[in-house]
């Protein structure tokens, strides 16, 4: 029997290009490392928090926020279940705008990566959805907290209900970035009819200056 080949590293669950959630955590794991410092801005399930426990190992600490109780509930089991301690991580109950109050003072400019995934929250209901003026204060933010070369992912979807809107205000947000602080990219598929999800990611430069 002819053995199949190996499923690529890089690729989706059918073999194609990875995902916009893909993407950024395939960039984040290739930054991130034990002892650092990392936030998942929108919870949800816990499964991007869960990724960014491993990358750091428990040397390191992750920050987790959601504003619905439940995303933080399930979250907080997930994480519990996976054999984590509960000193690896810290799960808050709030929106992602709050974050600057949230991430301790000494961990201030320090966070090494940052995680959106904007939209609803999976097996939820639909109608509860990130809002363009609450994110755009969130991402704001979260530059100010990443450190020198940190690394800033959110995965963005444009064909929900508000999506299209949180989509074009995050693409003018992201183009106003000074070049000599930040370095932006946009990774999203060209060749489909729909809107398909895209994943923007922001590097800080050594070199930056403020946000």
């Amino acid at each position: 029997m002819e053995t199949p080949p190996p499923h690529p590293k890089l690729a989706s669950h059918s073999g194609g290009l990875p995902s916009a959630v893909r993407w950024a955590q395939l960039l984040l794991s290739d930054r991130l490392g034990p002892g650092d410092i990392a936030l998942d801005a929108t919870a949800g399930n816990g499964h991007d928090t869960l990724f960014l426990c491993q990358c750091v190992d428990p040397t390191g600490h992750v920050y987790a926020m959601d504003v619905q109780l439940a995303a933080v509930t399930e979250t907080r089991k997930r994480l519990l279940e996976s054999g984590l301690s509960a000193e690896q991580f810290t799960v808050i109950h709030a929106g992602h705008e709050t974050m600057l109050e949230a991430v301790a003072v000494e961990h201030q400019q320090k966070l090494a990566g940052i995680m959106f995934n904007l939209g609803y929250l999976p097996g939820s209901d639909k109608t509860v959805i990130t809002c363009t003026e609450t994110t755009l204060a969130a991402v704001s933010a979260a530059l100010e907290l990443l450190k020198p070369g940190g690394l800033l992912t959110i995965a963005v979807y444009p064909g929900h209900e508000g999506g299209a809107q949180e989509q074009k205000a995050i693409s003018e947000w992201a183009a106003a970035l000074p070049p000599r602080s930040f370095e932006v990219q946009q990774l999203r598929p060209v060749n489909r009819s729909a809107s398909p999800p895209e994943c923007w990611v922001i590097w800080k430069s050594p070199f930056s200056h403020g946000k």
